[in-house]
């Protein structure tokens, strides 16, 4: 199958200019092994049978003498000869001059103690899922990055393509690049569904190899898939949990612990500045799936479903727009957030770029929130407006000011056209959305 170009690209030609060696992480099935391959001219696969035995020993005797082969070199399964990863730092050590001629790929279920980190030698970069982008639901046609760099152009009139019903088999089918190698649609949903099987069945234990109740982490799963999208306390997951499970707060925490490091849940940290003293700002994580399909696997759901529960395909929608933002994001340096306080004022994604800029996003389903999504967030800019006209009040003694949000941007699923509201706020369809 013909490559198919990723967002983490640039990122990764990026690392290969700075480093000699760049590990890719991330979870199973996103693509890791063929984006990496893309760029090398051998490729030492540990898990090919015919040849597995004799890489092993290899490995395990001379590691190095793996480098005498043409590079980049890509050690796919690097963690089944964990002795190449510090093979690799020594040789990186021996040649700082020398860049890009390592890349290793490995599985998130397998993690592995080195006795060096490679800090300085060895850059680990997170690639995702596939986004909409990169799976032809959204035409690219306008940038997220392009909104701060180019402040005075125009996006209106720019059309979508994507139907809702479009929106809701990706987020049931997921970002696996599997899919895209199939033909029959309810095949393309098969494969989510074994992620999510393999998760509890084996990966759940194979991951430091202590053996882990499948049952208890199908049902902390569920619980997850519950609150997509939310902040829930951790109190109200656990209780979730123990009312079909006797188990500790301690064994809880390190199941969930373990479902992040093989990237199944994914919390976004919250935006925290203090512009309202008298209100708590609720520091709490939004909770989120690396990709939505596998929350909908573990509620055992059909894309039809969702044509009756449009509340619950809000909280998928949510979800899956912002794994596209965590994408787009990590290919321009730039982070996403949320932010809630007790006034209700609230933004269910902030995207700032490296320099401090920002943009406050709403996250709606149907265009007919829009107008309720634009006061919200014009209220929030003046409320920011109006803290930093307090702030230097006394000039003496000014306090901290914050700057504005460059954009005040409506992230919407049935929209067919982009447009900027009278008070300037943008309305972007999801289905024209890239980084």
């Amino acid at each position: 199958m013909e490559y198919i170009k990723r967002v983490v690209d640039s990122e990764l030609d990026k690392r290969a200019k700075a480093f000699n060696a760049i590990n890719i992480i991330g979870p199973k099935g996103c693509g890791k092994t063929r984006t990496a391959s893309e760029r090398c001219k051998t490729v030492i696969e540990f898990q090919d049978e015919e040849r597995r035995a004799g890489y092993i020993a290899v490995a395990e005797n001379s590691p190095s003498m793996f480098f005498k082969n043409e590079k980049p070199i890509l050690f796919d399964e690097w963690q089944d000869a964990p002795k190449v990863w510090g093979a690799i730092r020594k040789d990186s050590d021996d040649n700082p001059e020398s860049v890009g001629e390592y890349f290793l790929t490995g599985s998130s279920s397998k993690k592995i103690e080195t006795p060096h980190t490679g800090t300085g030698r060895i850059s680990s970069l997170t690639m995702y899922p596939m986004t909409l982008w990169e799976t032809g639901e959204s035409n690219g046609k306008i940038s997220i990055s392009g909104l701060f760099d180019n402040t005075n152009d125009k996006v209106d009139g720019i059309m979508s393509e994507a139907k809702i019903e479009d929106l809701i088999f990706a987020s049931c089918r997921g970002g696996w690049p599997r899919c895209l190698m199939l033909k029959d649609d309810k095949a393309k949903l098969e494969i989510s569904r074994d992620y999510y099987r393999q998760i509890y069945e084996k990966d759940i234990s194979a991951i430091d190899r202590v053996k882990r109740d499948p049952e208890l982490t199908k049902t902390i799963i569920w619980s997850y898939a519950r609150n997509m999208a939310t902040t829930a306390k951790k109190t109200s997951i656990y209780a979730d949990v123990k009312a079909t499970h006797n188990v500790s707060d301690v064994t809880l925490a390190t199941y969930i612990e373990k479902l992040e490091e093989l990237f199944v849940l994914k919390d976004i940290d919250a935006w925290t500045p203090q512009i309202r003293s008298k209100t708590a700002i609720r520091a709490a994580k939004k909770h989120l799936f690396i990709d939505p399909s596998i929350a909908i696997a573990a509620l055992g759901l059909s894309p039809e479903y969702f044509y009756n529960d449009f509340d619950l395909f809000g909280h998928v929608f949510e979800n899956l727009v912002i794994r596209d933002l965590l994408v787009y994001a990590g290919a321009h340096d730039a982070k996403v957030m949320h932010y809630t306080d007790d006034s209700g004022i609230e933004a269910d994604a902030i995207y700032q770029t490296a320099d401090g800029r920002y943009a406050l996003i709403e996250i709606k389903t149907g265009e007919n929130a829009v107008p309720e999504a634009e006061k919200n967030l014009l209220k929030f800019k003046e409320l920011i407006k109006s803290y930093n006209e307090k702030a230097t009040e006394n000039k003496d003694h000014p306090r901290a000011v914050y700057r504005e949000p460059s954009r005040l941007i409506v992230i919407c699923g049935n929209a067919k056209m982009a447009y900027t509201t009278q008070n300037g706020v943008l309305v972007i369809p999801i289905g024209c959305l890239r980084d």
